[in-house]
Order: structure tokens, then C-alpha cells, then sequence
């Protein structure tokens, strides 16, 4: 493989690469503020700053942002994948029973997050060529 194609494959790749960072900066910001009095003290400052300190690609790939909200969504719905209802797990040794929601919104919710960020992306990709 030439450098010259090496050169256009990774060119060709940036606009994703940045597409999935600004995805994981939604998500981040999405955690941070649903668990907010925990783990979101830690998370939240981190994604604000990449939000804030990353001018240079404000632009359709910033759409992430939306998908990222999306997969926390999608996250949740497979944590309650046993429910509706109260979900108990036995071993040899313990037993132990969790209420779960419905994982079926927060599945939609999810699709429709990260297909509207992809789908944003596009739109706006295309509103600037």
C-alpha cells in the first residue's frame, strides 16, 4: 500500500473518528447527569471540558452528541433486559430480587436517539457541501 493511500484511508476515517468522539461525549454527559451524586461528580467535569475545550470540530459531526444520548438509553434497556418486574437471582449461597423496568422504551428510546444522531449527521454533512 502507497503512503499516498494510507494518507486518504485515514482522511476518509477522521469524520467517523470524530462522529464517535462526540458520541462519547453525549453519553458522558447523558451519565453524568443520571448519576449525578456518584460517579457523574467525575464524568460530568470530564465531557464539559472535551465539549467545551474542542471548538475546531463543532460542526455535523457534533451530532454524536445525540447518539451518545442514545446509547445510554440502549445501556439502561439492557440492564433491565429480565424485566418487567421483580427479577430474582439464586445461587448455592445467596439469593438476592430487583424491580426492573420494562426494557422495551428505553430500547425505542435508544434506536431513535442514535438513528436521529446518525441520521442528523447526514442532513447537516450534507447542508455544508
Amino acid at each position: 500500500m502507497s503512503r499516498s493511500n494510507a494518507g486518504s484511508r485515514l482522511a476518509r476515517m477522521v469524520p467517523v473518528l470524530l462522529f464517535l468522539a462526540w458520541t462519547a461525549v453525549g453519553a458522558g454527559l447523558v451519565f453524568a447527569v443520571l448519576g449525578w451524586i456518584t460517579v457523574g461528580v467525575i464524568v460530568g467535569p470530564v465531557a464539559a471540558v472535551a465539549l467545551l475545550l474542542w471548538p475546531g470540530s463543532r460542526n455535523s459531526r457534533s451530532a454524536g452528541l445525540v447518539s451518545g444520548a442514545g446509547v445510554i438509553a440502549l445501556y439502561i434497556g439492557y440492564l433491565n433486559r429480565e424485566g418487567p418486574g421483580t427479577v430474582c437471582h439464586v445461587t448455592g449461597t445467596a439469593s438476592s430480587c430487583v424491580d426492573e423496568w420494562s426494557p422495551w422504551p428505553w430500547l425505542a428510546f435508544g434506536v431513535l436517539l442514535v438513528a436521529g444522531g446518525v441520521a442528523l449527521r447526514l442532513w447537516l454533512r450534507g447542508a455544508h457541501t
